[in-house]
C-alpha cells in the first residue's frame, strides 16, 4: 500500500435486476427502486439505485482490490447523479493515506450522466494480506 497509488477501475453494468435486487436485499421497499411507473409519477425517468446498494458496491470494490483479509473500518459516501438501468458505473480509487496496515482510499463512481458517488473508505490489511 502506497499513498498516491491508483486502484484499477471497476465497471459495473447498472441493470434493472441489480437495482431491484439491491433494494430488496437491503429491505428498502421504496417504490422508486422497483416500480418504474411509480418512479415516473414521482418525477424520475425510471427506477434508480439506492444508497445501500451503492455502499455495498463501494465495499466490494475495495475488498476485491485489497484481498480477502481486508477489513473495512469505515465507509463514508455521498450520492450525486442517479444510477439508472442501462448505464454503467465506473468505480475508481486512489490511496490517500497509509498508516501502518491501514489505508484511506478516496473512491468515486461515475456514470453516463455524472458522478454517482464520492467518498472515502478506511481499510486495514493485516501483514501478509497485501493489495493485489
Amino acid at each position: 500500500m502506497t499513498a498516491g497509488a491508483e486502484l484499477p477501475p471497476l465497471e459495473i453494468p447498472v441493470t434493472r435486476t441489480l437495482i431491484v435486487a439491491g433494494a430488496i436485499a437491503s429491505r428498502d421497499y421504496q417504490d422508486v427502486h422497483h416500480d418504474a411507473e411509480l418512479a415516473r409519477q414521482k418525477g424520475s425517468p425510471d427506477v434508480f439505485m439506492n444508497i445501500l446498494t451503492t455502499n455495498g458496491l463501494v465495499g466490494r470494490y475495495i475488498a476485491d482490490h485489497f484481498g480477502p483479509t481486508a477489513v473495512l473500518r469505515k465507509v463514508a459516501i455521498r450520492l450525486g447523479a442517479p444510477n439508472y438501468p442501462g448505464d454503467t458505473m465506473v468505480l475508481t480509487g486512489r490511496i490517500e493515506e497509509v498508516d501502518g496496515d491501514t489505508a484511506t482510499v478516496r473512491v468515486t463512481g461515475s456514470n453516463g450522466i455524472g458522478r454517482h458517488v464520492t467518498g472515502t473508505v478506511t481499510v486495514t490489511v493485516p501483514v501478509g494480506g497485501g493489495a493485489r
